[in-house]
């Protein structure tokens, strides 16, 4: 074999190397490989300001579910000393094991700001493994790491993927994959989305809309 040849094939092996974490490759699409875990209403575990009817808070119409709260609202249940929140817990297929993704379709009107807009939430190391905000129309890992922009007012395609075994989450947008991270170890995972109001500098009023929430798993 000449020269050519194996320097051919060296670049061929560093490339497969170079790919073999990612998800997105060449057009593939992010559930291609895995299989759609099936939801009914029971799936859907809706949480909102404990003192307030679900009606002022909730409103699921023509496939779009809108969620509202504002940044003086009460918890979710007496007692508790988390900001408010109006959100989906997905029930019922919790997991500790195993590679899970939550896709679905977000929209988040403009003046919306400093809000969890979609969560894992379990983890060996606080609360959540992951939590994606939006601030000023932008959205960041918690407060920190800038994974898309410009997304107010309009609908984008929401891909995250969970791989349990190694530790490591992906997150899409419209397709494309534009943040990795590790985990906060192992626990009691489920998925959720909505509004639920950060720590600080969260807008008086936020909101977010829903539709076509789906499960996959491996």
């Amino acid at each position: 074999m000449n020269k050519g040849s194996n320097c051919y094939r060296l670049l061929i092996i560093i490339v497969v190397v170079c790919l073999k974490d990612r998800w997105l490759v060449s057009g593939a699409d992010p559930t291609d490989g895995f299989s759609e875990v099936p939801l009914t209403d029971e799936n859907f575990d809706l949480q909102k300001p404990f003192n307030i009817p679900l009606s002022k808070r909730y409103n699921n119409s023509d496939g779009i579910r809108s969620f509202w709260v504002y940044t003086n609202d009460k918890p979710f249940k007496p007692g508790s000393g988390t900001r408010p929140r109006t959100e989906i817990r997905i029930k019922g297929h919790d997991y500790s094991s195993g590679i899970w993704q939550f896709e679905g379709y977000g929209f988040v009107p403009k003046g919306t700001s400093g809000v969890t807009i979609m969560q894992i939430h379990g983890a060996s190391e606080g609360d959540t493994t992951l939590q994606l905000r939006i601030y000023d129309g932008n959205m960041r890992y918690y407060r920190y790491n800038l994974v898309a922009t410009d997304l107010y007012d309009k609908w984008f395609r929401l891909n995250v993927i969970h791989d349990v075994g190694k530790g490591k989450i992906w997150v899409f947008i419209d397709g494309e994959e534009k943040f990795v991270v590790k985990d906060q170890g192992p626990g009691g995972l489920y998925f959720k989305c909505g509004v639920y109001a950060a720590p600080s500098k969260s807008s008086n009023f936020m909101e977010s809309r829903w539709r076509e929430i789906k499960l996959f798993k491996k």
